[in-house]
């Protein structure tokens, strides 16, 4: 392993790259009229330069490069930092001009494909390696990596809410890569270099919102966030893994199933989570974000709890902490500061 300064090097400079580079981007974006306008299913009103997640993301495939040099983690991570760059380059085209749901589907699986296939041919741990064949395990795998790639990319909808979740989830598992359950592992550095490019990102992203993500950051954003999480339940800390990300899990799901109980094209834009329905009650970005970074607070303790002895309680304490979430957002809880 590298000296702890190269790695605290590493991780600075993610942050300053993903900070500086945002910064540069706000009026390149704007001149070329690279906008999201408002419109009936936005939740900003004055149109804003999306594509922010350039910079972030570079910041990270930087980063991820410079820790592969340095042999803090392996070679192999090339071809999920090649996944990203996939990513990235289709939802770019996706923010100037729009794709099809399919096309964007297909660079999906291929960035999750790619991944899995080589960690398959490594022997590499897999989520149920104990019960399921390894095929199958890659199947289920797979869809719970896409679902979470979108679910990323659908609850980036309000300023700061998809940075401020990235820094939670990344905190969350670099704290226990360091110190959780004895283990001490590489995605430790690769979750703090996305939280100091999330946090670089947040500086122009934060209520006001000077600049947006746009798909060219959320969707990448997710597959590597998702590759994090699978890794860590692969090593058998699967509820850490599932605790971290239930606010956002528990509100794109919910709102998927409830959208299909209607009939609704799932694919469309709309405003149904209940991050946006706070919106439309009239609660500011700002004030909305502060309850969820309060609440992932809480489920980074809970995540801690239940690899430390507390399971049963903590997932429970878990689940209870973003129920209140939801209520307070969806208006049938208000608390006394908000």
């Amino acid at each position: 392993m590298p000296e702890p300064a190269v790695l605290a090097a590493i991780v600075a400079a993610a942050g300053t790259i993903a900070c500086l580079g945002t910064r540069v981007l706000i009026p390149l974006l704007r001149r070329a009229a690279v906008l999201d306008r408002p419109n009936e299913r936005s939740s900003h009103a004055a149109p804003t330069p999306r594509g922010g997640g350039i910079a972030l993301i570079a910041a990270i495939l930087l980063s991820w490069l410079a820790l592969i040099a340095a042999g803090a983690v392996a070679p192999l991570l090339l071809v999920i930092l090649f996944g990203t760059a996939l990513l990235a380059a289709v939802s770019w085209i996706d923010d100037l001009r729009g794709l099809p749901p399919a096309i964007r589907l297909v660079a999906q699986l291929a960035a999750v494909g790619l991944a899995l296939g080589t960690l398959s041919v490594i022997g590499a741990p897999t989520l149920s390696q104990e019960w399921l064949p390894r095929w199958l395990d890659g199947v289920g795998s797979a869809l719970l990596w896409l679902w979470f790639i979108n679910l990323f990319n659908f609850m980036d909808g309000i300023d700061g809410l998809a940075g401020s979740e990235a820094v939670a989830i990344s905190l969350g598992l670099l704290l226990f890569g360091e110190f959780g359950a004895g283990e001490n592992w590489g995605g430790a550095g690769l979750a703090a270099t996305i939280a100091a490019a999330s946090l670089g990102f947040l500086v122009w992203n934060w209520a006001p919102a000077r600049i947006f993500l746009g798909d060219v950051g959320s969707v990448p954003l997710g597959y590597l966030l998702g590759f994090l999480l699978l890794g860590v339940a692969a090593r058998g800390h699967w509820k850490i893994a599932v605790i971290l990300p239930l606010y956002f899990l528990a509100d794109a799901t919910l709102t998927l199933v409830r959208r299909l109980a209607r009939g609704e094209p799932v694919w469309q834009a709309h405003r149904q989570h209940f991050y946006q329905r706070a919106v439309q009650r009239g609660l500011g970005h700002a004030a909305i974000v502060r309850r969820v970074i309060a609440a992932d607070l809480i489920l980074i303790a809970a995540g801690w709890a239940a690899e430390n002895g507390w399971g049963l309680a903590a997932l429970a304490g878990a689940a209870g902490v973003v129920a209140a979430l939801l209520l307070s957002l969806a208006g049938g809880w208000r608390p006394r500061s908000v």
